[in-house]
């Protein structure tokens, strides 16, 4: 049987954001064993580099320090020894996000990738996790990592202690939040979910949550498994866990194999005694569904390229837009479905993201398929000019998978749908994962999968609108269905063209808009708008001072660039009809 690899994690220096990390390898290679830090974390398509944050790290063997030898940025190896090696670094946790550590006074947030260091040829080796208390601090633990049964040390419920998991992978899919949340918990299907919501939040009404996430929960899983309701996560877990970190303004999730980290705005969530439903809440609930939507579609059901993870380096795949943009398509779909919004709101949600596709002209650059590879370097490193050069493989893919359904619906009057396909993938590829089944979707699988599903030939639809550049005629499909789209200018007021953000009390332009008026008068992303007209321009003035001119006009615009004061002719143009309206016909 093979040994397993022993980790301990202790939050040392709260407030000075530091943990100490202890891996002891039984078994290390004869010739020098090597470690390292992921560089990335599944579901962010970035390379992060979170070895920067280590601060110092040692290598210790039967009571004598063992050379340690730096070999690239996130990669060392151990002069040859006799096991148990021990490797311990102390790790700067300040990343407030859902895809690294944070740590202080209030709270700890692990992500596995940013802490744990993987023993080159023992991936595959169990692994036990101690989680150490800070000192002084009465915190709980709440993750969805197996307890270590039969262990000495074995964690309570929620508290410090032992920990396991069946290897590298699953190690590091399960983050860990500790501290003195606001806990709920429910069943659905049979299955246990835990709501964990960190930061201060007076009056969170977490009987209303515990009665919408569970009905999101129950529509997915009966969605997916509507003969057994078995949940998904029961193959990694007894437990589901949402990690909400709550700020003022913050939002994201990433999702885990048995969990998902959030980030939440305070305003958003709902307040005990306040029945009403805002905006900000029906955002927060479609974020749920999208995160746990993804322990099926891109946790289970994988491209090839993700089985396994290659966590040194990039992952390339063009199907991102599948596992990204349909879970966008059936976030909030399953909402609606789960009779928590209405079909007036749904519509209404859908107009915005055919609006936001269709402002940017970078959809005629780039196809889902190429923004899906190019995510590493480009979707996830958007500059002023992004929207003119790159489309969203989130967005648009949503909108594939919206013209998708909608035209399998029409070809086989409504006997099959994007329904039939999410199962089949399932089926096929997500249900037995993580036992013993693992394979990913080739990256040419979906055409025959759609046929196989619905007897539908989509090839000329995904070379169209997935590996092409060309919209999605969601008008003709939706009247198909019985719904009208149509399109209003979204302002009265002449365009410029342009993007802008604020900049103090000033306006800067955040982006030009490729072949729009200020881009042919010669202003440029990051000008700082000074005048019009003579007429100063500060932030939010510019609509009234725009409101004096019609389309055609032509105007002088003062603009700073750097620290030059320059001049430029502009020609405005009437607003552009990008307000998409979505209402049954």
């Amino acid at each position: 049987m093979t040994e397993a690899i022993s980790y301990r994690l202790e939050p040392i220096d709260p407030a000075g954001h530091r943990c100490r990390v202890t891996m002891s390898i039984p078994d290390p290679d004869p010739t020098g064993q090597c470690v390292g830090l992921p560089a990335w974390i599944p579901g962010s398509y970035m390379i992060r580099d979170f070895a920067r944050q280590i601060e110092s790290i040692e290598a210790r063997a039967w009571g004598r320090k063992i050379e340690l030898t730096k070999l690239d940025k996130q990669t060392w190896q151990a002069a040859p020894c006799r096991g148990p090696l021990q490797i311990v670094c102390e790790i700067y946790a300040w990343d407030l996000s859902v895809r690294a550590a944070h740590l202080d006074q209030s709270h700890g947030f692990f992500n596995g990738t940013s802490v744990f260091l993987r023993a080159a040829g023992h991936e595959g080796a169990p692994c036990l996790l101690e989680l150490a208390p800070p000192r002084g601090l009465d915190w709980k633990v709440y993750t969805s990592l197996p307890e270590a049964d039969g262990h000495p040390r074995r964690a309570p419920r929620h508290g410090f202690g032992m920990y396991r998991a069946p290897d590298y992978d699953a190690l590091v899919d399960h983050p860990i939040e500790m501290g003195t949340p606001q806990v709920a918990s429910f069943e659905a299907c049979g299955a246990r979910h835990e709501l964990v919501f960190t930061g201060d939040i007076p009056n969170l009404d977490l009987e209303r949550l515990v009665s919408d996430i569970r009905k999101i929960c129950e529509k997915q899983i009966a969605f997916f498994e509507p003969r057994t309701r078995r949940a998904p996560f029961l193959d990694s877990s007894d437990r589901y866990v949402f990690m909400t970190m709550v700020t003022g303004d913050g939002y994201g999730g990433l999702e885990h194999r048995s969990s998902t980290a959030l980030m939440t705005s305070r305003a958003d969530l709902p307040v005990r005694g306040r029945p009403e439903q805002t905006d900000g809440y029906r955002n927060f609930l479609g974020l749920v569904s999208h995160e746990y939507f993804h322990t099926w579609n891109v946790k289970r059901i994988k491209p090839a390229a993700f089985a396994p993870y290659d966590l040194e380096r990039e992952n390339h795949t063009r199907l991102l837009w599948l596992f990204e943009g349909f879970t966008s398509y059936y976030d909030d779909l399953l909402v609606l479905r789960a009779g928590l919004i209405t079909e007036q709101d749904y519509l209404r949600t859908l107009a915005k993201t055919v609006s936001s596709v269709h402002a940017a002209p970078g959809r005629f650059k780039q196809s889902v398929a190429e923004s899906s590879f190019d995510a590493w370097t480009r979707y996830y490193r958007q500059d002023e000019n992004s929207p003119n050069a790159i489309v969203s493989y989130y967005t648009k893919g949503s909108l594939v998978a919206l013209g998708l359904d909608l035209l399998l619906r029409h070809e086989t009057g409504q006997r099959h749908g994007l329904d039939d396909v999410m199962r089949l993938l399932w089926t096929r590829y997500g249900r037995d994962f993580y036992r013993g089944g693992a394979r990913g979707v080739e990256e040419e699988a979906m055409p025959d999968l759609i046929r196989e599903a619905t007897g539908v030939d989509a090839r000329d639809f995904l070379r169209r609108h997935a590996y092409g550049r060309e919209d999605v005629p969601l008008a003709e499909l939706l009247t198909q269905h019985g719904y009208a789209l149509t399109w209003k200018a979204s302002s009265p007021l002449p365009s410029l063209g342009v993007k802008t953000a604020r900049q103090g009390e000033d306006l800067r332009l955040a982006t030009v808009y490729t072949h729009g008026p200020a881009h042919r008068a010669g202003l440029s992303a990051q000008d700082l708008l000074a005048a019009i007209d003579g007429l100063r321009i500060q932030n939010g003035n510019l609509d009234k001072l725009l409101a004096r001119y019609r389309p055609g006009d032509q105007v002088e615009i003062h603009a700073f660039r750097r620290d030059e004061l320059r001049r430029f002719t502009l020609k405005l143009d009437a607003a552009p009809e990008t307000e998409c309206v979505i209402a049954a016909a």
